[in-house]
């Protein structure tokens, strides 16, 4: 079984509807890409935008499920998705949805809602070995090895090697970037 990397907040803060819609989001997109999502994390982000004014039909159902109605918190979540226009679907071809999943956790790493460490050892271990260890990411598996492996006892301190990190996610990120103005 996966486990999550969400590191969007889930512990019963009051947000603002953007925040809510972008926890929503961010859960989406983990779901579409395989990561587990435990149902009482979906019914916490229910109930978040449920109290950040996020309006919709079955928002108070999800937000409101008892712990031994958590079977029903997926269809639920997805129900809520469809009506606010925030379902996501990975593109269908496996390669594509690797591809989009890098960009993805890249973005989540440059932008610090991620820790690099365990972005990195995502690409590393669910994204590149899949695509065969493509040249374009062989800078964020370095970093994942390095953070992976990092000892107390080595010269580079480890906040060091997180920043190094990030400085490769922006990278690979600024390359798509390029490329898609080149097209």
């Amino acid at each position: 079984m996966r486990t999550s990397f969400s590191q969007m907040p889930i512990e019963k803060t009051v947000m603002t509807r953007d925040d809510a819609l972008k926890q929503l989001s961010h859960i989406a997109r983990e779901r579409a890409f395989g990561r587990h999502v435990g149902s009482e994390q979906l019914i916490q982000a229910g109930l978040n935008a449920l109290i950040a004014g996020v309006e919709s039909p079955s928002l108070a159902m999800l937000a409101g499920l008892l712990r031994s109605e958590e079977p029903e918190a997926p269809a639920l979540f997805d129900q809520v998705l469809e009506e606010l226009g925030l379902l996501f679907h990975p593109p269908a071809d496996p390669r594509a949805a690797k591809w989009a999943m890098a960009y993805w956790v890249a973005g989540q790493m440059a932008d610090g809602s991620l820790d690099p460490a365990a972005g990195t050892h995502l690409i590393w271990a669910d994204i590149a070995y899949d695509l065969g260890y493509p040249e374009e990411l062989e800078p964020l598996v370095h970093c994942a090895h390095n953070l992976d492996g990092w000892e107390e006892d080595w010269r580079v301190p480890f906040e060091e090697l997180n920043r190094e990190a990030v400085e490769a996610a922006k990278q690979f990120l600024s390359k798509r970037s390029a490329a898609r103005a080149g097209d």
